[in-house]
C-alpha cells in the first residue's frame, strides 16, 4: 500500500474527510449540493450584514425594524438545515471512529454501505415526521392552503417554509445516502 493510499484511507475515518471537495461517490446529485452551498453561505452573510444594519438603525436612529430579526433566524435556519445535506455529499460530518479506525479498506467499505443505508432509512423517518409537521404549517384544517406564521408585528410565514424545508431536505438526505450506498458498492465491485 502505497502511503497516500495510507493517508486517504486514515483521513476518511475523521471529521476532515478525504481532502477533496465532494466524493466520488456522491454524484451528480453531490456536486449540485456543493454548488449550492454558496447560496446559504450567501444566506448567513446577508444575515450578518441585515443585524449590522438593524444595530445601525437601532442605535443611530432609534429607529428598528420589525423585520430583521425574524429574517436573520429564517436565513440561519436554512443555512443549518442544509449544512446537513452538504456535509454528507462532503464527507465531513462526524464520525465516532474507535472501531472504524480498526478496520481495513475492504471493512470500512463495507461498514460504510452499512452505515450509508441505515442513514438512508433514518432520514425517511425524519422525513415521515417533517412531512407530518409541515403537512400541519402549510394546510388549513379544511384543507386549503394556510401557511402558518410567526405571529409577531411582520408575521411572515417562516415557520412554514422551515418546516417544508426539512420535509424537502430529508428526503434529499436519503435519496444522498442510498447514491453513496450504490456507488460506494460499485467502488468496491470494481
Amino acid at each position: 500500500m502505497s502511503e497516500t493510499e495510507r493517508e486517504d484511507i486514515d483521513l476518511a475515518a475523521t471529521s476532515e474527510g478525504t481532502g477533496r471537495a465532494v466524493l466520488p461517490e456522491a454524484g451528480v446529485m453531490g456536486r449540485v449540493i456543493d454548488r449550492l452551498g454558496y447560496v446559504f453561505a450567501a444566506g448567513i452573510v446577508a444575515g450578518a450584514v441585515i443585524l449590522l444594519i438593524e444595530v445601525f438603525l437601532r442605535y443611530v436612529f432609534n429607529s428598528p425594524t420589525i423585520w430583521a430579526h425574524e429574517t436573520t433566524i429564517f436565513l440561519s435556519g436554512l443555512a443549518f438545515i442544509y449544512g446537513g445535506l452538504y456535509c454528507t455529499a462532503r464527507n465531513s460530518h462526524i464520525r465516532v471512529v474507535l472501531i472504524y479506525d480498526q478496520l481495513g479498506p475492504t471493512a470500512r467499505r463495507a461498514a460504510d454501505v452499512v452505515i450509508f443505508l441505515v442513514s438512508a432509512v433514518a432520514s425517511l423517518f425524519f422525513a415521515y415526521a417533517a412531512y407530518q409537521m409541515a403537512s400541519r404549517a402549510v394546510f388549513a384544517p379544511t384543507g386549503g392552503i394556510r401557511l402558518e406564521t410567526t405571529g409577531s408585528a411582520w408575521s411572515p410565514p417562516t415557520p412554514a417554509l422551515i418546516k417544508s424545508f426539512i420535509f424537502i431536505t430529508m428526503l434529499l438526505l436519503a435519496i444522498q445516502f442510498v447514491i453513496l450506498a450504490i456507488n460506494t458498492i460499485r467502488r468496491t465491485t470494481r
